[in-house]
Formats: structure tokens, sequence, C-alpha cells
């Protein structure tokens, strides 16, 4: 009989978006440390491999002026990981750092550090930038064209490889039982010349406890894929149902192998939503009250300007859509991701407001807020085991939809039913990362 497949699970802090319900009285500070603690301590006492971290290196901005929900503040994900290491002891600790505005040396000394003060439970979630709007806060700006982000990381992740590989493994180790400082030679001279970076030097950290720290990727595009077959440990997806999820599985997995690597040593996580009731009305009754308050009347017409790439204020968010078309010339949000093809997407939104007989803010709520698991703590936790079985998903990262309390329920009610499934450890059997994810 085969044995059941093991269940990866990671915390997502909800951070600055719409996935967060603002208005709860139960919503605290993105800033406060203490925020990131008491999310960090309820993924640990769950057991999840690791908790994860987004960036924002610009504040978005609609027609123009700072988008609202920005207002509350991006901190630095390394520093705050940083901190959260001498609170936990085995959550892995994993931040998205961009490949497009730093530099490899640095970073790669950043990460070893966090992986040395962590004891080996460092991630980093590389991601790129191609817009000039973000670029504008940097001496680069907007430099570089699009198909050429995922060369830059590439590189990129390659040469951070290549340093963090410089030294001998155990080189202090070995010269410290011997009395003495590290030896001659123990320490690699690194010399890099590609298409976007140059460096000839030495590190200034021995190989950190996990070797590498875990790469993650998050991107759906081909080259998204293709970058992450390739480089990635963990791709971060969006696919939450069960027939996407096996489609972009079989062919992320496929990928992986094209490029000499087990299929294994790539764990897809879709990022995924959850409400839970006592009974299955219940949780459909909360579901409906969530996807209401993370899409206000604000935010529903900030969505549809998005996409219409014109002012539409003057529209009531509760009546229908209006018969004007989109503007197709230029959009009217900066710092978010580019939707690809507005009209496609215009059209489609139209169609199914007609069909459903929506409201503009009924209509971005069915589009944009739904969580992925609904029911009753037994089934969802049979969900999240049926979609990892059927091989739609190795694990979940979990994006919670208060800050900082919203993964207690799922900790206390549905984790207990995944470990008597036999599909969810009931204790970290390893301190690395790597070890967590069953990548050493």
């Amino acid at each position: 009989m085969t044995p059941r497949k093991q269940i990866h699970l990671a915390a997502h802090f909800p951070g600055v978006n719409n996935t967060t319900v603002w208005t709860d009285p139960r919503s605290g500070s993105q800033i406060d440390f203490a925020s990131f603690t008491h999310l960090a301590r309820t993924a640990e006492r769950g057991k999840f491999d690791f908790f994860f971290l987004a960036e924002g290196l610009r504040l978005r901005e609609l027609k123009g002026r700072v988008h609202d929900l920005d207002v509350v503040g991006r901190p630095e994900a390394l520093t705050v990981l940083s901190a959260l290491a001498a609170v936990t002891s085995r959550l892995g600790l994993a931040g998205t750092v961009n490949a497009t505005f730093n530099e490899p040396y640095e970073l790669a000394r950043r990460l070893s550090t966090l992986d040395h003060l962590s004891g080996g439970r460092a991630a980093w979630n590389v991601v790129t930038t191609s817009d000039a709007f973000t670029g504008e806060n940097f001496r680069r700006g907007g430099y570089l064209d699009r198909a050429d982000r995922y060369e830059r990381a590439a590189e990129f992740v390659r040469l951070s490889r290549e340093l963090w590989d410089s030294w001998e493994p155990d080189a202090i180790l070995a010269d410290q039982a011997a009395g003495r400082f590290v030896r001659e030679g123990a320490i690699g001279s690194v010399t890099h010349h590609g298409a976007h970076f140059s460096v000839e030097g030495r590190f200034t950290l021995p190989r950190a406890p996990q070797g590498h720290p875990v790469i993650i990727q998050a991107g759906d595009s081909d080259e998204g894929r293709e970058f992450a077959a390739a480089t990635a440990d963990v791709i971060f997806s969006r696919h939450g149902t069960l027939e996407e999820g096996q489609r972009f599985y079989a062919d992320v997995k496929a990928r992986v192998v094209r490029h000499g690597r087990e299929p294994h040593q790539l764990k897809i996580m879709p990022g995924v939503t959850y409400a839970l009731g006592d009974t299955e009305e219940e949780a459909a009754e909360n579901a409906a009250g969530i996807r209401r308050r993370q899409v206000g009347p604000q935010t529903a017409i900030a969505f549809l300007e998005q996409v219409w790439g014109r002012d539409m204020s003057a529209y009531d968010p509760e009546g229908p859509l209006p018969e004007v078309e989109p503007d197709l010339s230029e959009g009217v949000s900066q710092g978010r991701v580019a939707i690809k093809d507005r009209a496609a997407v215009a059209a489609k939104w139209r169609a199914l407001a007609q069909e459903k007989n929506l409201s503009i803010r009924d209509l971005v709520i069915e589009v944009t807020g739904r969580q992925t698991f609904v029911g009753t703590p037994e089934n969802v936790a049979r969900r999240i085991d049926e979609h990892v079985q059927a091989g739609a998903a190795d694990g979940f990262i979990l994006v919670p939809h208060l800050t900082p309390g919203g993964l207690d329920d799922f900790v206390d009610k549905v984790v207990p039913l995944l470990q008597e499934r036999g599909v969810f450890r009931t204790d970290y059997t390893g301190t690395t990362l790597r070890e967590h994810l069953e990548l050493a």
C-alpha cells in the first residue's frame, strides 16, 4: 500500500491588501512586533513548516494618490524575521526580497546571517519587478525590460549559491576543534562575471546550517514556471481548485524533471484562505460575511477602476455595471501586478454581471473575494487532504483574513484532524526548514 503523502503548511502574514478585514475589531497592527510574534508562535504551535512575509517596495497609488490600505506600513521582511528567530525555535522564516533592486553579495550575507541566527530556518521568496514606477525608488530605476527580469533573477540565485558554497563545509568547527582559526584555503574566492553581475572576492560567513536558504518562487507565467522548475525549492501558486491545481502541479513537476531534478525537490504550495463553522451553513454564512467586509464599497470601485482604466467614482457600487467601455490607453493604478488583457477581463466581468444580475460590489466579490476552503473543520481537513493526495498540491500557504489572530481557529480545530488522519506531523522531527519540507 502506497503511504499517504504528508501535507506541508505555511502561514502568510496578511499584510496590506484586501484579504485583511480591517473593520473587524480583532484586527490589529501591521507593524507592531506583537502582531508578528502572535502569528508566528501560532504557526509554530501548529507545527507549520514556515512563516511567510510579503514585500512592498513602494506605496501603491490609485489615480495618483496613495492607496488607502498602504498607509498602515510595509516593514522590511528580513529585519522582522531576524527578530522572530529569537522568539521561535523550529518554524521556518521566509522573506520576500526583490532580485531586481538588490545586489547578490549583500543579500546573500543577510540571508546567510538569518540562517545562522535561526539555526537553519531561513528562506528567500525570489520576486522580480519590471515596472519603472517601483524603480523610481532605486538608483537604476525601471531599467529592466520585462523579458530580462528572470534572466537577472536566475543569475542572482546562481551567484548567491556560489557565495554560500565558497567556504568548506564545517571549516570553522574542524579548525576550532584543532585549536586554531580557520586555515588558509578553507575560505574560497568567488570570481563571477555575468550579464548582470561582476563579483570578485571572499564571502564573510561560513556555510549556513542548512547549506543554502530555501528558495521560494511565486509566479504563474511560463517564465515563472521555468524559473521555479530550474531553481526553486517551493513554488507559491494561486491555484486553489482541485482541477486547476492538478493541471498546474502536473505541468510544473514535468518541467522539474526536464531540468534534471526529482519531482519531490520542488514543493508546490498554493496560497489559500478558509472560513470555518460548526455547520456547513454557518461556515458559508461566515465566508459570505468575510467577503463583503473584504470588498467594501470603496474597494469595489477601486477594483473596477483597475480593469476599466478610468475614474469610476461617480458610479454607485451597489448599482449595476455602467455601459461605459474600458479606457485601454493607460491604467489608473500603479504598484500592483498589471492586468495583462484588460479588455478581455472587462468582457468577462460584464458577461458575469449580466448572467447573475450582479451589482458592481457583488461582481467584485464574485471574482475576487472568495475563500478556498469553506466548511466545518472536519470538511476542511478532508478537502485539504484530498487536494494533496490527488496531486493538486504538496501543501498550502494559509492567508488568514485577520491580523494577528486569524490562524488561531485553524491551528486549534483543523490541524488536530489532519494529525488524526496521519497526514501531518504531531511534532517537528528536524531542526531546519529543509528538513521540515523533506528537502534535506
